[in-house]
């Protein structure tokens, strides 16, 4: 205990913000506080920091964001760094502690006067031929949470082995007397800090326009930013779209980090659309749009009689791929998509003839498969992932819900315009390729003898792997922990990288995966289900449905968890 408070105090002593200094001076004579709060330190990985905020190196606070502001710049050296942040709590007192640190280093930071969508940060790091950039933004996680998004020089977010060198440069700020620092005023003054030039937002909303292949056509729409910052650059982007028939949930329009209208800002969580689907149905609305907090991600639902239906992620990825690579006239376009999401992309892009990616889970790895595919000659058409991401064209390098909110207009617009709607476009992509239904089930397990449970889950079906799941036989195993894949003829490489997944292919298309979430105590298990069009949209995706269901229960039986 003596020790823990030594850390404590010792951290208290030179903490900058007098909120967490007292909250850590009352918790000072609790053991389990401080252990928890100093045991370890946040975890910087691929997706930079995240987590609660609060005193201590296991949280996200002032002190923490210097000292890792400090290893970004002693692992750069040189360069300019563009930094953004959102309307969560601290977000832009890290931001600008973050400027006061580089600068001091000596190197050029491009701070963004107010708070900001991710996409545009990661537009204007490439568009300013920046070295670095970073978001402050816990994207869609609890309020009490926030976090630190870093981004490479080519816009997309870092991936080994930079993450793993600014982790390693963290360890060399052990105080805060190490880290340089200077104050802001001062730094605007010499020109070490400035904000980003007009043409920076312009080429930014150009870009969006510029990606759009439709006319546009009498649209109404309801839309929530969910208490986030995305209402302006979406508003703007549709209305220059000419889309001006926009209703914005009042309620929910304002950035407010303390997000007091929903119990978690995910559009994907339950009751976080009531209000814009109320909204929807007072106005009629044609097509409602959701985006997260930091706008990165787009969630779509369409009227059904007097309901509504919300789009999944890979719903609304094969909807916009299938658009793109019917319409958008490009030379060798690429298609991408993550492990964990619907295999039906790879059936839309062998229909246009177009280059198919798989990667593991993380934007950052789409990303990087159009860079590969640009380098071959190619052109990067749509990469989506099923938590509701997607990035159209080459104009940002990460999620963009700000662009692909003009894009589903547009294609609303264009069925309307026929008198459907994007449901009739999701059926005639089922009367082509069948009908493909997907769903998770996450198993949480927390604690020690919660990872021991997880560990043994993934051992028992590594070591006996089920040869039938559903009724079907499985015609292909992969274990990409191995790097092996096993088929009815043999054994295969793996070409992804190293990473603790599983997956089964069944014999009629289906298939079923595993992994251990690497942020949170939990066995996600996803399960994909394909039947042919048979009886029509809502018979055939309640066959699949069952079938997913069945999927997901055998596998997690058969890992010792069911």
């Amino acid at each position: 205990m003596s020790e823990l408070r030594d850390i404590a105090l010792a951290w208290m002593n030179e903490d900058p913000d007098p909120e967490t200094r007292a909250e850590l001076e009352a918790v000072l004579d609790d053991e389990a506080e401080l252990r928890d709060r100093f045991g370890t330190r946040l975890a910087f990985g691929t997706a930079g920091l995240r987590g609660a905020l609060g005193a201590g190196t296991n949280r996200m606070n002032r002190a923490l964001v210097r000292r890792v502001a400090a290893a970004i710049g002693a692992t750069l050296q040189v360069g300019t760094v563009v930094i953004g942040y959102d309307a969560r709590k601290n977000s832009r007192a890290f931001a600008e502690d973050s400027a006061c640190v580089l600068g001091a280093m000596g190197l050029k930071v491009v701070l963004f006067e107010d708070m900001v969508p991710t996409p545009r940060l990661a537009h204007a790091v490439r568009y300013l031929g920046a070295q670095a950039g970073i978001m402050v933004t816990a994207s869609h996680n609890p309020p009490q949470d926030n976090g630190y998004k870093v981004y490479a020089g080519d816009g997309a977010q870092i991936v080994p082995p930079l993450d793993k060198f600014i982790a390693a440069a963290i360890d060399r700020f052990p105080r805060l007397d190490d880290v340089m620092w200077a104050e802001l005023d001062d730094l605007v003054a010499r020109g070490r800090v400035t904000t980003p030039p007009a043409e920076v937002e312009a080429a930014y909303f150009q870009g969006v326009q510029d990606l759009r292949v439709h006319p546009t056509g009498p649209l109404r729409i309801a839309y929530t930013p969910l208490h986030g910052v995305g209402r302006d650059s979406v508003v703007r982007a549709l209305s220059e779209a000419g889309y001006d028939d926009v209703h914005v949930v009042v309620t929910q329009a304002e950035p407010d980090g303390s997000f007091p209208t929903v119990d978690f800002p995910n559009p994907e969580e339950p009751g976080a659309l009531d209000q814009v689907l109320a909204l929807a149905y007072a106005a009629k609305a044609d097509l409602v749009l959701a985006n997260d907090p930091d706008a990165d991600r787009v969630c779509v639902a369409l009227p059904v009689g007097d309901s509504f239906r919300v789009l999944t992620g890979n719903e609304v990825g094969c909807l916009l791929a299938e658009d793109v690579l019917a319409h958008d006239g490009l030379e060798n376009p690429l298609v991408a998509t993550t492990i964990v999401s619907s295999v039906l992309l790879s059936r839309i892009a062998a229909a246009h003839g177009a280059t198919y990616a798989e990667t593991l889970t993380g934007f950052k790895w789409l990303a990087h498969a159009g860079f590969a595919h640009e380098k071959r000659g190619g052109q990067v058409g749509l990469g989506y992932e099923e938590a509701l991401g997607v990035s159209v064209g080459s104009l940002v390098r990460d999620k963009d819900g700000v662009s692909a909110m003009v894009r589903l207009a547009d294609l609303a617009a264009r069925y309307k315009s026929r008198g459907e709607t994007l449901l009739d476009a999701l059926a005639n992509l089922y009367r082509k390729h069948g009908v493909h239904r997907t769903g998770q089930k996450a198993i949480k397990l927390p604690g020690a003898e919660g990872k021991a449970r997880i560990d043994a889950a993934m051992k028992q079906l590594r070591e006996s792997p089920p040869i039938k799941l559903g009724g079907q036989p499985v015609v292909r195993r992969r274990d990409l922990l191995q790097r092996k894949a096993w088929t009815l003829e043999g054994t295969e490489n793996e070409t992804l990288p190293k990473s603790n997944v599983l997956a089964w292919e069944l014999a009629d298309g289906s298939r079923v995966l595993a992994r251990p979430s690497g942020t949170e105590p939990k066995l996600k298990l996803y399960a994909e289900a394909v039947v042919p069009w048979k009886s029509g949209l809502a018979a055939d995706e309640e066959r699949a449905d069952i079938q997913v269901r069945r999927l997901l229960q055998e596998i997690a039986w058969i890992g010792g968890l069911g």
